[in-house]
């Protein structure tokens, strides 16, 4: 038995097949859903979501959102999301330090609402970096 899987960005849809498992980046920590998985509604935070099928783990960068699981049905809504294999690992990389660097930046000088745009912007190219392939400290 296997789940339904369908990951809806406003502008596309990124996954729409099934899968043996999924792990999510909900907003209380990592989430691990399989079949028979109880009903659930969820939060999901900026970060990297990983779909196992035929025995292949694939990584998409979610950008927040929601997730329902009903009846081995997964729907994830999300602000945006990309597929690891779709994203330039190099480009991801030079961002990832480039927002790291302007949080440090901002954390000395900044307001809060700019500390708060830099942890984001940290977040998001985290994600992407980690979708990629890419390992962070």
């Amino acid at each position: 038995m296997t789940l339904n899987v369908r990951v809806i960005a406003p502008d596309k849809t990124v996954w729409d097949d099934q899968a043996d498992e999924v792990i999510l980046p909900s907003t209380t920590g990592q989430l691990g859903v399989l079949t028979g998985h109880a009903p659930m509604m969820t939060a999901l935070d900026i970060g990297v979501m990983r779909v196992r099928s035929k025995s292949e783990w694939v990584p998409i960068a979610l950008l927040g959102g929601f997730a329902e699981v009903e009846e081995n049905e997964v729907t994830i809504l999300v602000n945006g999301a990309e597929r690891g294999q779709s994203i330039d690992k190099s480009l991801a990389q030079t961002a990832y330090t480039e927002a790291k660097a302007n949080l440090e930046k901002v954390e000395t000088t900044g307001s809060d609402q700019d500390k708060i745009k830099a942890k984001n912007a940290l977040k998001r190219a985290r994600a992407r970096f980690q979708a990629a392939g890419g390992m962070v400290e």
